[in-house]
């Protein structure tokens, strides 16, 4: 039996998705044990250090934080109404008699069978409810985390609000790889060459926008800072004390030893005049 054109189905688009999937595990592997590799993990510290900063600052700012957590919101609002009108779209076009004309045409090199279609169809709308959903859940998490920030007179840990606003970034990053995974599908309609030159060319590309060569910055907090310095002053003064007890410690010693250098000459004299007492008792005799 010959391979046909109908058989690349098979083989390309399977190993175009493996490709995809392999690149996402060793890119989550390095963000749970290696975060300074990536960059959602550089982003993160950012993040963390953004949190601290503002919730020390006894809410001061609470207007310039609010502004930018909505602009995430609208974002993240803005992708939703995008892949639901997509997933939308595709379930017309599925329903549709003639969507089964366009994409049977003999200028797609592949299978172009209905029922291979219809697993086209089913695949692309998919990963378009699936970011739909990544999508939400990011906004439900900005969400809280205005609702933390903007609560008066509260002793909400910063810890709360840093957990919020991570796992919004986290589900915005799944919802933007739940869309790449569709452009790759998008194009399967075209035939499995593209949809496999597309996932090569997907991961390439974002394996240089993932990683991360610069080492994580120290942000100096305020509360950091006068630890720091009160640390160093405190280090300060304790190798002055020890300076100044290893130097009484010397002079100790010295006078110590000169003191017993001093000795030996003193019993010399005490023998000489016991001895010249000796010698006037037996005249006296």
């Amino acid at each position: 039996m010959a391979f046909g054109k109908e058989d690349l189905d098979l083989v390309l688009v399977p190993s175009g998705l493996l490709i995809m999937f392999l690149y996402h595990i060793i890119l989550l592997y390095r963000y749970l044990h290696l975060p300074h590799t990536t960059v959602i993990g550089f982003e993160n510290n950012d993040k963390r250090a953004w949190v601290e900063r503002i919730m020390q600052d006894n809410k001061r700012d609470t207007g310039t934080v609010l502004s930018v957590i909505s602009s995430n919101i609208s974002a993240v609002t803005f992708l939703c109404s995008v892949s639901l009108s997509l997933s939308s779209l595709i379930g017309t076009w599925l329903g549709s008699s003639s969507s089964h004309e366009v994409f049977t045409s003999e200028l797609i090199y592949g299978n172009v069978n209905p029922s291979i279609l219809t697993i086209k169809y089913i695949s692309l709308l998919t990963c378009l409810l699936l970011a739909f959903g990544f999508f939400v859940q990011s906004a439900r998490h900005f969400v809280h985390a205005n609702y933390l920030i903007s609560t008066p007179d509260s002793n909400i840990p910063a810890s709360y609000v840093e957990l919020a606003v991570i796992r919004g970034g986290d589900f915005w990053s799944l919802g933007l790889r739940a869309l790449y995974f569709a452009l790759t599908l998008l194009l399967w309609f075209f035939g499995p060459i593209p949809m496999f030159v597309s996932s090569l060319v997907l991961v390439i590309f974002l394996h240089y926008m993932d990683t991360n060569t610069r080492p994580f910055h120290d942000h100096q907090l305020p509360g950091r800072q006068l630890v720091k310095e009160v640390g160093q002053r405190i280090t300060d003064v304790a190798v002055n004390i020890h300076q100044h007890t290893e130097t009484f410690e010397t002079k100790e010693n010295t006078t110590t030893a000169s003191m017993k250098s001093v000795d030996p000459p003193i019993s010399v004299l005490t023998d000489s005049i016991s001895q010249d007492q000796q010698y006037m008792l037996k005249m006296d005799l």
